[in-house]
């Protein structure tokens, strides 16, 4: 994996130096709130309901065992035994106080970390798909390009204060897993017929109040020209993207205001300036960071284990694991292993400190010292034996990292909502928690196959609401919490955007509310037909219908019929 140079030692050491005066002056009240709060966001500090939120960068969601048992430290000393792991794979600690700030940041630089640019409006972390490197279905490994993206815009001047924050993901394999088409710029590696590397290039896509897939503006780019076309096109909505309204701010709504032709026309044209100049990437840059990227040390391992297969013949918990949460290594003998952070009782994405520090010794055992973080909330250990699946799926289960349901219905992405997040309108985790206790019947969720059920606590959609197979929005009504359901949303490279059924639920509602859309695709469905396959065949009226056919009762009154 990536490691600091000398110029990345020595921005992160200025940068903590800076900071920590600036948090001393605040605490001293040299700085008002109004003055420290664009400089703590700099830092990725936000103020939420009850203390700081202090979120930190993980570059392409790629970690080392070294780096996860600094987050286990982080968590017992500064905060409250556990960790929040985001769907921009990232880790975000939710109790943190002001004081000690300085001396996390400067934790995590020992350990070449830090939380810049997770936050205001600027080029945000660069996403990409957790099994780049060992995916089956890779084209080339995209990380690489991740890095040098991550060090081109790393305190870019010119796009320190753009409108709006700003998103990129890149995927480099034949199935997008990086969600590319609901980023600001999606990047999606492909070979042209003459078998040369470059990227299809996605802009304007997001989700929020404006929920929008990205548009193609360039079907082949060849890969020298990726940070010179991407500042074009950063340039492009630096000097047009609206500053008036902060909620008509993001690169989506200009490119529909204006069409995606017109914004091809500026973007080529403001390109025509940058191409070939110092921007345009070489052989000798990509090789030099690729050198980070090389594969570890794998044996020479039989396609198949003898005592792996038979395990799976004759463990049939073990074998539900393996399907769900094992998969496919392009170097035979490996697979790689999705740790579950879903575990009914469980936040969504939580992970104590305890279990970040039993992972950090399995990727030390099982995976080379590293682990991956998915836009899922997932952890992945990418090249794990066959022959160690058993093993490990043992300790795994021992520490309440083992669910068997990766893909399915309690998978559930969700984000931190109204429990903790000042901007949220209605809690997310209750509701997360009632729907998977609903259906914690393995059985049952490996029979209707997979679904992806996503929850927003609000219309920033960090919980991507709007991609799932259901989506979940949290919504306030005249002060109190509802939740609006839409369905038929989808990411990779079928992504869609789900629509809503009708007016919203209360959180008591809500389990019934899921159980009853299941209801109808179980009696639709042909055959193995996914939920998303059969939304797609036969619209969402005969789920609306059903849903809303009699009211839904509860225990504590919600309205004269029900529903909102």
């Amino acid at each position: 994996m990536y490691r600091y140079d000398q110029y990345d030692h020595q921005i992160v050491k200025e940068r903590v130096a800076q900071y920590s005066d600036q948090v001393r002056r605040r605490l001293s009240d040299e700085l008002t709130e109004d003055e420290f709060r664009p400089l703590r966001l700099q830092n990725g500090l936000y103020m939420q309901r009850h203390a700081y939120m202090l979120r930190i960068a993980v570059p392409y969601g790629l970690l080392s065992s070294r780096q996860v048992r600094t987050f286990a430290d982080i968590a017992r000393k500064y905060d409250r035994g556990y960790g929040h792991f985001t769907t921009r794979q990232n880790i975000q600690f939710n109790w943190i106080d002001l004081e000690d700030t300085p001396h996390i940041l400067a934790d995590l630089a020992a350990v070449e970390m830090h939380a810049i640019q997770t936050s205001g409006n600027c080029i945000r972390n660069i996403t990409s798909d957790e099994y780049s490197g060992v995916a089956a279905d890779e084209i080339i490994d995209p990380r690489p390009y991740a890095e040098i993206l991550r060090q081109w815009s790393t305190f870019h001047p010119e796009f320190a204060y753009l409108p709006r924050k700003f998103k990129i993901a890149i995927n480099g394999a034949l199935e997008d897993r990086a969600a590319i088409a609901v980023h600001d710029i999606g990047l999606s590696v492909i070979r042209n017929a003459e078998g040369e590397i470059g990227f299809r290039v996605l802009v304007g896509g997001g989700m929020g109040r404006t929920p929008i897939l990205g548009s193609e503006i360039k079907a082949f780019l060849p890969w020298q020209h990726a940070m010179s076309y991407i500042e074009a096109i950063v340039r492009v909505y630096n000097q047009y993207g609206r500053r008036d309204n902060m909620y008509k701010a993001r690169i989506k709504i200009l490119v529909k205001a204006i069409g995606i032709e017109e914004f091809a026309r500026q973007v080529e044209a403001e390109w025509a300036d940058l191409k070939d100049g110092p921007s345009t990437l070489t052989v000798e840059e990509l090789q030099r960071v690729s050198a980070y990227f090389t594969a570890p040390a794998y044996e020479r391992l039989p396609a198949h284990d003898a005592l792996y297969e038979q395990h799976k013949t004759e463990n049939k918990p073990f074998a539900n694991w393996v399907e769900r949460n094992v998969k496919p290594h392009k170097v035979s003998g490996y697979a790689s292993v999705v740790l579950s952070l879903k575990k009914t009782g469980v936040p969504p994405g939580d992970a104590t400190a305890a279990q970040l520090d039993f992972v950090a010794d399995l990727a030390d055992r099982y995976s080379f010292g590293e682990l991956r973080v998915t836009h899922e909330q997932n952890l992945v250990l990418a090249d794990v034996k066959q022959s160690a699946l058993f093993a490990l799926w043992q300790e795994a289960k021992a520490h309440g990292l083992a669910t068997p349901n990766i893909g399915l219905l309690t998978d559930i992405i969700c984000c931190p909502g109204g429990d903790f997040c000042s901007l949220a309108n209605a809690k997310s985790i209750p509701i997360a928690e009632a729907i998977a206790e609903r259906f914690d019947d393995l059985d049952f969720q490996h029979d209707i196959g997979e679904i992806e059920l996503n929850i927003s606590g609000c219309i920033n959609a960090c919980g991507h609401h709007h991609i799932g197979n259901i989506g979940i929005l949290g919504v306030d009504k005249d002060g109190s919490e509802w939740y609006q359901v839409s369905i038929g949303g989808a990411q990779g490279n079928a992504a869609a955007i789900g629509k809503i059924i009708g007016p919203s639920f209360s959180s008591q509602q809500m389990p019934e509310v899921v159980d009853r859309l299941l209801q109808v695709y179980l009696r639709d469905r042909i055959e193995d037909e996914r939920f998303i396959d059969t939304v797609q065949r036969v619209g969402i009226t005969p789920f609306k219908d059903h849903v809303y056919a009699t009211p839904i009762k509860v225990d504590l009154l919600v309205g004269e019929d029900g529903y909102a």
